[in-house]
């Protein structure tokens, strides 16, 4: 368990440096949360989840639920990437305007609002499940934390789209398909 543990650590490490190189390229933003960034935000969550990993409180021993956590952290952080890649230029922090906004209604964002959210909830409590249930109360600090960018983002895109993002919120989901 000791190596899929490592591993995990390790992918959330070149996650995060892919996350903030490729940041270099989105659009100017016009507005936002500018003191305590989601990467900021993350890497605390991350660095203690690593924190919990060396108490040994709460670790897991079962390879199945070890297993099962490793499929949700890839899965989830495959969803973020794919939702970033996606959005192209048009990323930014949490809750920020940016100049010249596009509504980004296709890839994974058919299936859910905000699925950069949703991917980094689901590495989250995929790496608690991997190595220590403790990191599932980072998790759900990050769920209210995400909502509420989720929510404010919203009233954002409603005054920026009024037509289409009402619309597009009747159709979808917030952050968990078929659920919220």
């Amino acid at each position: 368990m000791h190596t899929l543990q490592t591993a995990i650590v390790i992918t959330w490490a070149v996650f995060w440096v892919y996350w903030v190189v490729s940041a270099f390229g989105a659009k100017q933003g016009t507005g936002g949360l500018r003191r305590i960034p989601l990467n900021g935000v993350t890497a605390l969550a991350v660095f203690i989840l690593v924190r919990l990993l060396r108490s040994g409180t709460l670790v897991v021993h079962s390879p199945a639920v070890g297993a099962i956590g490793a499929v949700v952290f890839v899965s989830g952080l495959a969803l973020a990437v794919w939702a970033r890649i996606h959005l192209g230029r048009n990323w930014g922090m949490p809750m920020t305007q940016k100049a010249e906004p596009e509504l980004v209604t296709s890839g994974p964002y058919r299936f859910v609002r905000h699925p950069i959210y949703s991917g980094l909830l689901l590495g989250f409590v995929g790496s608690s499940l991997t190595t220590n249930f403790l990191g599932l109360i980072i998790a759900v600090v990050l769920a209210g934390y995400f909502y509420y960018c989720a929510s404010v983002e919203e009233k954002n895109l409603v005054a920026t789209f009024p037509t289409a993002y009402p619309a597009y919120r009747l159709a979808t989901k917030k952050i968990i398909p078929f659920v919220l």
